[in-house]
Formats: structure tokens, C-alpha cells, sequence
């Protein structure tokens, strides 16, 4: 059964971190609007704030492991919950994400994600989509910085297995660029959906580049064995039972 006061804990955390959300906005936009940089360090302050605040309100520490890549590369992330994406905004210099359309109509997070080069995509067109961004990197119109793409397309719970797309591969391919897995454990402690948080440690782990040259096949492959192996290291060390998930 779970605690109730851990409960209240969780909600206290969630209402903060939403209206810190806000309250960096009234801060930042005035200068983003005319000064792009300002975008990542708004985006920046703001994920390394609720770092530090899930690790004191809710017990939740976070790590990232390996080595963070600063030059232009592609990211494939595993994507488990939020709070992954906060843990990646708050050490890569330049991201942007591949993310849902609907997304950008959400008030604060939709216009900075658009400010720092984010790139909007429709379910229905996800092809179309990427086809243009192969192009945009290829002929240097896309914001320099890392492209972070969840190769699974959604968020997926610890132990749920679902296939890999192919955009990654076609984005490693198309683009020339050397590509970055990541793997993680977040979904542990930070559910999808839901409010209540668990103590403990959250771990992003940057796993050694996949070079260009690979055929996609190939590619896709080494990608996904490479972020689900390590992601099921990372659920276990933080205690996930994984053999009774895959049961269910």
C-alpha cells in the first residue's frame, strides 16, 4: 500500500514544480524572445531546479552516467517518463527534441520548445516528418545542437516490451551523424502517468556512440540491444523486478 504522506509529498512536489514552471517564464521570455540563448538557459534552470528540488522533497536523486555528448550527434533515447526528459535538457548544451505536435500548443513548454529548435511531429506524417529533417541537416538548415529522438516513439513503462521505429535509422542515415543511445531506469520512480514518486536514484546513462556507416538493419539492431540491455541493468539495480514484469 502506498504512504499516504509519500502522497501528499509527491502532489507538493508536482504543484511547485509547475509553478516554477511559470514563475522562470515572467523571468526569461522577455530576453528569449530576442535572444535564443536565453531559451536553453531558461529550459536549463528550470530541469536543473527539479532535479534538486524531487531530491530533497521526494528523496528522488538522478545521475548521469557516461559521457555527455556536446558535438552535433543524434540521440536515441530509451523514453520512460518526464523526467527523463529533464535529466537529458539539463546537461546536453544544445538539444532539441522530436516531439508531438499537440505538444507545442501546451502553454510555456510549446513556445520554448519551438524557440530552441524543436522539431514538431504529426503521428499520421511521422515519415514525411523525418524525411524533411534528413534534408534540413543534410543541406545544414536545422539548429545545430543534439537531436534527441525516442526510438520507441512514446513512453514505455519499465519492463513493457515494444518495437523500435524505424525514424532512428533513418535519421542515422540520412543525417551523417554519429548517434548517442541513452538509456535509463526514471520510469521506476516517475511514473508516465499518475502523481506518486518513489525515493531513490534516477539514472540517464549516455552509452558509447554508434559511428556512421551502418547499414539501417544493422543500425537498429545495435541500437536497440544496446539501450534495452543497458536499461534493464539500470531497472534492476534500482530494484525493478523484471522477470515479474515480463509475466504480466
Amino acid at each position: 500500500m502506498r504512504n499516504p504522506f509519500r502522497w501528499l509529498l509527491s502532489l507538493i512536489f508536482i504543484v511547485q514544480m509547475y509553478l516554477m514552471m511559470v514563475i522562470l517564464a515572467v523571468i526569461f521570455t522577455p530576453i528569449a524572445l530576442f535572444h535564443k540563448p536565453t531559451a536553453w538557459t531558461a529550459c536549463q534552470t528550470y530541469c536543473h531546479w527539479v532535479r534538486w528540488t524531487a531530491r530533497w522533497m521526494i528523496g528522488l536523486k538522478s545521475q548521469v552516467r557516461g559521457v555527455v555528448p556536446t558535438d552535433e550527434v543524434l540521440i536515441a533515447a530509451k523514453h520512460q517518463s518526464f523526467f527523463d526528459i529533464i535529466i537529458l535538457s539539463s546537461v546536453l548544451p544544445r538539444f532539441k527534441f522530436i516531439m508531438k505536435k499537440s505538444l507545442t500548443k501546451a502553454p510555456i513548454l510549446g513556445w520554448y520548445a519551438l524557440r530552441i529548435g524543436c522539431i514538431p511531429v504529426d503521428r499520421g506524417r511521422r515519415a514525411e516528418a523525418i524525411k524533411k529533417m534528413v534534408s534540413d541537416v543534410a543541406e545544414g538548415r536545422a539548429e545545430p545542437g543534439q537531436l534527441v529522438i525516442y526510438a520507441q516513439g512514446t513512453r514505455v513503462a519499465p519492463g513493457v516490451k515494444q518495437p523500435y521505429k524505424i525514424g532512428a535509422g533513418v535519421l542515422y542515415e540520412g543525417s551523417g551523424q554519429d548517434c548517442v543511445p541513452v538509456a535509463t531506469n526514471v520510469g521506476v520512480f516517475w511514473p508516465r502517468a499518475g502523481i506518486y514518486r518513489k525515493p531513490g536514484l534516477a539514472v540517464v546513462e549516455f552509452l558509447p556512440r554508434i559511428k556512421t556507416g551502418m547499414d539501417i538493419k544493422t543500425f537498429m539492431e545495435t541500437l536497440e540491444t544496446s539501450v534495452e540491455d543497458a536499461s534493464d541493468q539500470l531497472m534492476a539495480e534500482a530494484g525493478f523486478d523484471l522477470g515479474a514484469a515480463n509475466k504480466e
